[in-house]
């Protein structure tokens, strides 16, 4: 089984995001095929924010630690931390060799614009050039930004897909004319990010997308989890989730030593 191959129109691979060991390792042993990072778990978890380049080290420090289990990882790496294709190709290399098999890398910046296509085309030249192996998830923040249109949106995703990307990510999409565009207009397969209560997996699949992902949600709700949870035993009531074993969580872990 290879990470592209999961990508299929119509039955969409559903990628979990995680932000630490455990929770892959528990995904991994549920039988999920593939796990992705989150940007926003991996830098709150460092005390830094979203993609900030400190956490530059952090992520590839949980990419090493994710790549020996019995999954896949595609590990999101904003705008891949430098804005010298190069280094981020050579970012890249690292952690396909470390074993990871996919990763994210998006047009957005960190002033809320987006970069010119041009320059976003040559850094996927560059890393496609460099890594040829590991699946490229071009991602546009046309919409997550509020940067640009769903024509745009089309227009980035096949010039994505021309300079070599293997699928295309456009989170912030979700009405069904939306999903249908960026689904006609890629020559690769879309990925679109789950929004609650605005689509659904089985909508999602019926559009035709190749992936759906998690993004932060798994680690927003785990915080708003922890947070009732305290809340619980300080008034007395019932937790709000009943927890795992000691030992069920403690088999997740690598033995040391």
């Amino acid at each position: 089984m290879t990470f592209a191959s999961l990508h299929v129109p119509g039955r969409p691979l559903l990628l979990p995001n995680v932000w630490e060991f455990g929770l892959a390792a528990a995904l991994a042993a549920a039988g999920y095929p593939a796990v992705g990072t989150t940007s926003l778990g991996v830098s709150a978890a460092a005390g830094f924010a979203d993609g900030a380049p400190g956490t530059r080290a952090a992520t590839v420090l949980l990419a090493r630690r994710l790549a020996p289990l019995d999954v896949l990882v595609s590990v999101d790496l904003a705008d891949g931390f430098s804005a010298d294709p190069a280094e981020v190709a050579d970012l890249v290399a690292e952690l396909a060799e470390a074993g990871v098999a996919g990763v994210n890398l998006e047009d957005g910046r960190a002033d809320g614009t987006l970069a010119p296509a041009d320059v976003q085309c040559a850094l996927l030249r560059t890393v496609r050039e460099r890594v040829p192996s590991v699946f490229l998830n071009a991602r546009t923040d046309t919409h997550w930004l509020g940067a640009g249109t769903t024509a745009d949106a089309a227009d980035r995703a096949r010039a994505y897909a021309n300079a070599g990307a293997d699928g295309v990510f456009v989170p912030g999409i979700a009405s069904p004319e939306d999903v249908s565009a960026i689904v006609a207009a890629a020559e690769v397969p879309v990925n679109v990010l789950y929004l609650p209560g605005k689509v659904t997996l089985s909508g999602l699949a019926s559009l035709g997308v190749a992936r759906v992902s998690l993004g932060s949600t798994p680690y927003r709700v785990a915080l708003a989890a922890a947070v009732a949870t305290v809340d619980a035993v300080r008034d007395d009531g019932p937790l709000p989730l009943q927890p795992p074993s000691y030992g069920a969580v403690t088999e997740l872990l690598p033995e040391h030593g």
